[in-house]
């Protein structure tokens, strides 16, 4: 039987996996020329929201003690700059396979976490912040990450629409 920890971290890296399978299953479905287009008239393109959700993926590796980030170049592209900032941005196959990589990555840490693991704090709370807000911890975090993943996700869906 599992404990109430354990179906708790269940539940979150479940909604994880779904909206990272939902994402996936949508950039692939969407040619090069439509991940170029912007989601709605004078938004970000489809591009870079994979970019910067694979930025803001990226992140995750300190901050939940797995290591370093995986291409820590991406953070001034796609998350400390806007899209049209006129920085030089990776291709798209470079961007699609930075997306996969980090996530494999990820699951492949998340597989190895127990469920006290993710109770515990992460990196960008001091322990005095954590002994007062326990909620600070790695799960919340990760459910932080899932809503932003989700709310980009529907953003991207608008590309599925436009015309070529």
């Amino acid at each position: 039987m599992q404990t109430q920890n354990e179906l708790f971290v269940k539940m979150a890296l479940d909604a994880w996996n779904i909206y990272i399978s939902r994402t996936n299953k949508l950039t692939e479905s969407l040619t090069d020329e439509k991940l170029q287009n912007e989601v709605s008239s004078g938004r970000n393109s489809g591009v870079y929201l994979l970019g910067h959700l694979a930025a803001v993926h990226d992140g995750m590796f300190p901050l939940l003690g797995l290591g370093d980030k995986v291409y820590p170049e991406l953070e001034n592209i796609f998350i400390k700059n806007p899209d049209k900032s006129g920085i030089p941005k990776p291709s798209i196959k470079q961007v699609r396979e930075n997306w996969k990589t980090i996530n494999e990555k990820l699951a492949s840490h998340f597989a190895k976490m127990s469920a006290d693991d993710w109770f515990k704090k992460h990196n960008a709370v001091s322990e005095e912040d954590f002994k007062k807000e326990p909620h600070r911890n790695k799960l919340n975090l990760l459910m932080n990450r899932t809503n932003h993943l989700s709310g980009h996700y529907g953003q991207m869906i608008f590309l599925t629409t436009k015309e070529e």
